[in-house]
């Protein structure tokens, strides 16, 4: 073609037998938008005397268009970092089980809030409730959407437009820049801030307690960072017990919660839940899906009177979960309930690997790349929690290094990979640590590195 009176119409492209395939993978409506897309797109870019595209290369640019327009934004990676709970990467990859029981929730019908004996109406509060008590140790349990929402919804509930005591070095700040002080004010309620931000004594709360009214004591764990050197901070028992005494709940957010004691892996100890509850507090807030293992999801444990509160505040319903949050958050749990969460549970997994596994997979990526131009090496390295979890505590582990050159080409050829791998560069060197690669990763992260390679 040679002018721009020869494009043929969309009609004429629509019926066009080349065409066909395009409106059966995409319909009718969203391949018309593509094609005139790209007719514009013609017309915009011709200058006189050149030639017009013809008839296929039109087909050619509008089929390019719809397949951007539907390419997922969500997509699977291989984490190759060596960060276990990567917050980036979507947190901690879920059990076969996990995912096999929220398909099972997802696909059809369920009694998410119906009750099979009765017949009537039921509750969707109580599934997951009684697995998630059972493992804690607390008298009831409320899984909400996530834990930023969990603490929310319990000031809201127990302390809204009335005092609550915090101590300075709680005063956490989590991903994205939410921080505790903003969300005790959309909560409603006011903060009193007791004690220095290295050290804080049970002086100070029961000073803040006999000043002034207070409706609730709060605590919040520090997991993502680490106050050292000249500090002092009483045990939460110690605070329980003086909460109780001028008759007021004490809740701790202990942020990612966990089940096991990480000081059987060889990290420092996070307080578990169940620890939490034996000392006195009343609540303790944690999250799903760090070190639990599961989905997404925040979780509200301990009395059972005050938990009744919380679920009948109109904030519950704005940040309850949903069926398949439910369904995977049960399955995930029963892995802890019949002790084999380090088996099934992937961030579990990862964290138990031993140094054999982790040597003998780097050396076996290592002599499959052998022989190419690029040098290959397994050096030791470490590997972290991440995920706002035991800040500074890592891993020993084992790497493969590539030296390609320049490492931050090789990593951005290995984003644009199917599926795409994240790996992480130190002293010119790209590095994969097979702790966070799941083992049915292998070999599509070797193809991704060998192509890459055979490129450059």
């Amino acid at each position: 073609m040679s002018s721009l009176r020869d494009l043929p119409s969309i009609d004429h492209l629509l019926n066009e037998e080349n065409c066909r395939p395009l409106i059966e993978a995409f319909g009718r409506r969203l391949t018309t938008e593509a094609l005139r897309a790209a007719l514009d797109a013609i017309r915009s870019d011709h200058r006189d005397g050149a030639p017009v595209p013809d008839q296929r290369a039109i087909l050619d640019a509008a089929r390019d268009r719809l397949k951007d327009w539907t390419a997922p934004s969500l997509a699977p990676v291989i984490n190759a970092t060596g960060v276990i709970i990567h917050t980036n990467l979507g947190r901690a990859p879920l059990s076969r089980a996990t995912v096999a029981a929220m398909a099972a929730a997802g696909t059809g019908y369920s009694n998410l809030e119906y009750d099979l004996q009765t017949g009537k109406r039921g509750s969707r509060y109580t599934h997951t409730a009684r697995l998630a008590a059972h493992l804690s140790g607390a008298e009831d349990a409320l899984v909400v959407n996530n834990n930023a929402a969990a603490v929310l919804l319990v000031l809201a509930a127990l302390s809204a437009r009335r005092r609550v005591v915090i101590a300075r070095s709680q005063l956490v700040e989590i991903g994205g820049g939410f921080r505790i002080p903003e969300v005790m004010r959309q909560s409603g309620a006011k903060l009193v801030e007791v004690g220095a931000t290295n050290r804080v004594h049970l002086s100070d709360y029961e000073r803040a307690l006999e000043e002034e009214p207070v409706k609730l004591v709060l605590a919040a764990h520090q997991s993502n960072f680490k106050i050292v050197g000249y500090t002092a901070e009483p045990e939460r028992a110690e605070i329980a017990a003086l909460a109780h005494r001028f008759d007021l709940p004490f809740v701790e957010d202990l942020g990612s919660g966990t089940f096991l004691d990480t000081a059987d892996f060889g990290l420092a100890h996070e307080p578990t839940v169940q620890e939490s509850l034996t000392a006195g507090v009343d609540l303790v807030t944690f999250s799903g899906d760090k070190l639990l293992g599961g989905p997404q999801a925040g979780i509200i444990a301990g009395r059972a009177d005050l938990l009744a509160k919380v679920k009948r505040h109109p904030l519950a319903r704005a940040v309850r979960a949903d069926k398949t949050t439910y369904a995977g958050l049960s399955a995930t749990l029963l892995h802890y309930l019949k002790d084999e969460a380090v088996r099934e549970i992937p961030v579990w997994r990862m964290i138990s690997t031993g140094a054999d596994e982790l040597q003998e997979r780097a050396q076996g990526w290592a002599d499959q790349l052998a022989g190419r131009s690029v040098p290959v090496s397994t050096p030791f390295g470490e590997s972290t929690v991440g995920g706002g979890s035991l800040p500074g505590e890592t891993l020993p582990t084992r790497l493969l290094a590539l030296h390609p050159g320049s490492a931050a080409a090789f990593l951005n050829e290995l984003r644009r990979a199917d599926p795409p791998v994240i790996a992480r560069a130190a002293d010119d060197a790209v590095l994969f640590d097979p702790r966070t690669v799941l083992p049915e990763q292998d070999a599509l992260l070797l193809q991704s590195i060998e192509r890459i390679l055979h490129e450059i």
